[in-house]
């Protein structure tokens, strides 16, 4: 069932377009990840979804619900990139006085977060005292204590090492799998956008593709069978034409369409192979592909 419904979305700064009329459609209880290089309209859309903005033209709705409605704020979170919390109050004073905007709060809940999230050992300590990585946890706990239906992530992960990483998406996950909780991530670390379950690539404010994982993989990001053999000519004569190939010295290239077809492969081949190494197609190809390799 759609979450949250997105139409024609616009954003302009005088003249520049920074989104585009871009459409989406969020269902309850998904991972969706925003791709796309600096500038591309992440953030910008992010900022309107959360109510911080308003678009130019479009509409937003979440059950009916518009960002401008105090009820829709109060049915999401949001992990800004730069935090919110007041430096010199401990870690539980940022927290209650958070949870004292919200009515009906779970103090019980709070707790089980402050524990899975590692923090209650530094709820007495100043929050501009802790590390990146704690204020990290501290930020997402702030966002979901009183129980969202949508957590917005701004590139959450920026900075932090793969065991806090590692920590951050193991809470969540269990909060997705427990509570139904629709995540909306932007994000720089592609692992991160490797485990959606949907994935819309922004550039110059637009939706350039938009579908699963599995799909966008199959669709830019072939996998890649390189052989070495004492004999070039053998192998390529085994390779299906439809297959991009290229060969170097002692190496044949094979863009390889799926596992099986690879397998199939290999055993007609394996006469002529001296080594072979599969690299699979993973999101970085992706995101390579749809946006370019230039530094923006």
């Amino acid at each position: 069932m759609a979450l949250l419904q997105v139409s024609d979305l616009t954003q302009r700064y005088g003249s520049k377009i920074a989104v585009n009329h871009i459409n989406l459609t969020i269902e309850t209880g998904q991972l969706v990840a925003f791709l796309g290089p600096n500038g591309a309209g992440k953030s910008t859309t992010i900022n309107m979804l959360t109510g911080i903005t308003r678009p130019k033209s479009g509409t937003i709705s979440m059950d009916g619900l518009k960002p401008s409605n105090h009820e829709y704020r109060h049915q999401i979170g949001v992990v800004f990139q730069d935090s919110v919390l007041d430096r010199d109050l401990t870690v539980k004073q940022n927290l209650m006085w958070r949870a004292g905007m919200y009515k009906n709060v779970d103090y019980d809940f709070i707790n089980r977060l402050m524990q899975a999230f590692d923090i209650t050992s530094i709820a007495k300590q100043k929050y501009g005292s802790l590390s990146g990585g704690q204020r990290r946890r501290v930020d997402i706990t702030r966002a979901l204590l009183h129980k969202p239906r949508l957590l917005f992530l701004d590139e959450p992960s920026t900075g932090l090492d793969i065991q806090t990483r590692n920590k951050i998406w193991a809470v969540l996950n269990q909060l997705r799998a427990e509570y139904q909780l629709t995540i909306i991530l932007t994000t720089h670390y592609l692992e991160e956008a490797n485990i959606a379950d949907y994935v819309y690539v922004i550039d110059h404010g637009e939706i350039i593709a938009n579908a699963t994982v599995d799909d966008l993989k199959a669709k830019y990001a072939k996998d890649v069978l390189t052989i070495t053999t004492g004999d070039v000519a053998k192998v390529k004569a085994l390779v299906n034409k439809d297959w991009p190939t290229t060969a170097e010295a002692n190496k044949v290239k094979i863009m390889v369409p799926d596992v099986n077809a690879t397998i199939q492969f290999l055993n007609a081949a394996q006469p002529f192979i001296q080594e072979m190494e599969l690299k699979r197609g993973d999101m970085n190809d992706i995101f390579v592909a749809l946006t370019g390799k230039e530094i923006r």
